[in-house]
């Protein structure tokens, strides 16, 4: 039998904005949320956060989620930093969907790729080529449905 007892809990401690907006800056793989038909989704996003201007760039094809968020812009981010069951580190983000067309969305994507190869760098001490790669092929052919998440409210939580 697995006893939790009061000491566990209390490791579990309460994130303040800047540490969360430090382990947003520092990962680039979440877990978007949104509602479709009155039903809640979370699928795995790549995305980049600006902490000067409080935006979080990705991007998408069309297809379900773009059409849910279009419909119910409200949404929410996750991400998660765990090194074991006790020691972790997490953020939730309330924000807004908000859809970004023609030359502003190049620039945004080209901000999302250089913050997302800065990152990898940092993080996996990996330079990634196929970042200009990837950036000549979404110019070159259909262009991705680049959106902005507004960060309204954000909280976090850490274990160690």
């Amino acid at each position: 039998m697995v006893s939790f007892g009061l000491n566990t809990l209390l490791m579990i401690k309460s994130l303040d904005n800047k540490r969360c907006s430090d382990l947003l800056k520092s990962n680039y793989i979440g877990y978007l949320s949104y509602i479709s038909n009155n039903r809640p989704y979370t699928i795995p996003i790549t995305f980049f956060f600006n902490d000067k201007e409080d935006y979080i760039i990705c991007y998408s094809g069309n297809g379900h989620k773009i059409d849910a968020m279009r419909r119910q812009p409200n949404v929410a981010l996750a991400i998660a930093d765990i090194a074991t069951n006790n020691q972790w580190q997490s953020v939730l983000v309330h924000g807004q969907y908000n859809e970004i067309d023609g030359g502003t969305a190049k620039l945004y994507l080209h901000e999302f790729s250089l913050g997302i190869k800065e990152i990898v760098l940092k993080k996996e001490r990996k330079d990634l080529d196929y970042i200009s790669e990837f950036s000549n092929r979404v110019y070159n052919q259909d262009t991705p449905i680049v959106f902005l998440i507004k960060v309204e409210h954000m909280t976090g939580k850490s274990r160690s």
